[in-house]
């Protein structure tokens, strides 16, 4: 099957590699001509049979952009396909737009990473069945082998939907990994931490992927000295916390590693500066003074 895809960074790059292993035609654009088969989105236009099928793969900022630019150089029958990290909500409206113009319209929340050209991708399509169906095989491809790691999870947004869940999941799985690292790094009995989650990647209910990930760079650096605590957020964990608050779901773990990761950019916190205030004040405990 023939593809165009649009941004080739570390996802979308893989992808297309993948697909192309698969057997597939991929036409790629990128701003970076070194890794762009096209100079232009018109170019890649052109190059594709009508009906075409063009995946984005590009930041959420410029997704809207990037699309509407898209749609002047697509036609009646197209399909553009999102597999970003859009907010769901922008899917409906952007569907709208484009259904105008007769071009389909298809939300994909892609995760594997830097992994996902050998291990295969998870994908998570929200949109029309017959649109889905029209681009099963590049999904096949795409996803691992065998019968996980694909959903067509509901309607135009039920993809993007899923993908923030699961990216607030992860969240809380991280953090959970964490807690049980400071953990066993203040404890004087145990003296081979790193061993003791390499000894959890199997035969334990905590075995995962991301257990997997964190031993890898234990290996690389068992005390994690080279790396800083400032950990930042990409949105899907926010946006994953907001619909807690809409629909009044008590999202405990998930909440409290999104604050952890506010936390950890605070050298010296001024909440904790007023804890200790109200301590010495209320009860005459001791302070420590700069």
């Amino acid at each position: 099957m023939q593809l165009g895809l649009v941004g080739l960074g570390r996802m979308g790059g893989n992808m297309r590699e993948r697909l192309r292993a698969a057997g597939h035609d991929v036409v790629g654009f990128d701003h970076n001509a070194q890794l762009s088969d096209v100079p232009t989105l018109a170019g890649l236009a052109e190059k594709l049979e009508s009906p075409r099928a063009v995946w984005v793969m590009v930041p959420a900022g410029v997704t809207d952009a990037t699309i509407d630019e898209l749609a002047t150089v697509l036609g009646e029958g197209d399909i553009i396909i999102d597999g970003g990290n859009s907010r769901f909500s922008d899917d409906a409206p952007r569907a709208e737009r484009l259904n105008k113009l007769g071009i389909g319209y298809l939300d994909v929340g892609v995760s594997g990473g830097v992994w996902g050209r050998q291990n295969g991708y998870g994908l998570m399509v929200g949109g029309a069945q017959e649109h889905v169906d029209r681009l099963m095989p590049i999904f096949n491809a795409l996803k691992p082998e065998g019968e996980f790691g694909f959903v067509h999870a509901g309607p135009v947004g039920a993809g993007h939907y899923s993908k923030m869940v699961h990216n607030g999941i992860e969240y809380g799985l991280m953090h959970a990994y964490a807690e049980g690292y400071e953990l066993l790094t203040a404890s004087e009995l145990v003296t081979n931490v790193p061993g003791v989650f390499k000894s959890w990647r199997e035969g334990t209910v905590v075995r995962s992927w991301l257990l997997d990930l964190l031993d890898r760079a234990l290996d690389e650096d068992p005390e994690l000295a080279d790396l800083s605590g400032y950990t930042e957020d990409t949105g899907e964990g926010r946006w994953t916390v907001d619909e807690a608050v809409r629909l009044a779901v008590p999202l405990n773990v998930i909440t409290a590693s999104l604050f952890a990761r506010f936390a950890s950019r605070q050298e010296d916190s001024p909440a904790m500066k007023a804890v200790s205030a109200l301590r010495q004040q209320f009860g005459g405990h001791a302070v420590h003074k700069r």
